[in-house]
């Protein structure tokens, strides 16, 4: 196994302390997620279950024998746990380079404590050199790119990608991102979008990297 892909299973298996007898799991989706997954197979008797961030998640934790949950049917989700495509020192973050923020997003709000679990490569200064994702309508592709490029930044569809919500990706490339909440608050108001890949105004409340927690 590789160092980053080290670093991943460590950052994982890490995770898996902030677990509580008897509670709903928040998962997200990703490679370093996957090594979460099959660290939880191990806590099926100890656990309810699971709610899920996507389709591809929803397949690994039932090949686990892990229930898994609808979140509308969930009372409390003390914790969720995902990786991110970037991470800067205040914890805020650029996830949905797998597709899935919308529903990453919504188990974040929801969740008690959002744990992410990430390699070293994935810390950034600033955000914005990984691109930025927003899932939009599709119908208001065009017209989302055209207010994304007043921005400053440089859309780009992500042709043949369908999300698990039936809605397409712009990526946004060359954004430094010096005031992601702001940033976060203006895109999400772009008539057409579902939302987008920032999640800086809830952050993630703990980091782990490579294994060691930093937050």
């Amino acid at each position: 196994m590789d160092p980053r892909e080290q670093g991943k299973q460590r950052s994982a298996e890490r995770a898996l302390g902030y677990i509580e007898e008897g509670s709903v799991v928040g998962v997200g989706t990703g490679s370093t997620v996957k090594y979460f997954i099959e660290g939880l197979g191990a806590w099926r008797d100890r656990i309810e279950g699971a709610v899920s961030s996507s389709e591809q998640s929803t397949a690994l934790l039932k090949a686990q024998r892990i229930p898994v949950l609808d979140l509308n049917a969930v009372g409390s989700l003390p914790l969720y746990v995902d990786g991110a495509d970037e991470c800067d020192p205040h914890r805020r973050l650029i996830k949905g380079g797998g597709a899935a923020l919308t529903r990453e997003k919504i188990i974040a709000a929801v969740a008690q404590r959002f744990v992410c679990v990430i390699d070293g490569a994935k810390q950034v200064d600033v955000l914005g050199k990984f691109p930025l994702p927003v899932e939009v309508i599709p119908m208001a592709r065009s017209h989302v790119a055209r207010r994304i490029a007043a921005l400053g930044g440089q859309p780009v569809w992500r042709d043949g990608v369908v999300t698990d919500n039936g809605n397409w990706i712009l990526d946004v490339h060359n954004l430094s991102i010096l005031d992601p909440v702001r940033l976060e608050q203006e895109l999400n108001q772009i008539v057409g979008v579902v939302t987008c890949g920032l999640f800086a105004a809830r952050a993630a409340d703990v980091v782990i990297v490579d294994g060691d927690v930093r937050g």
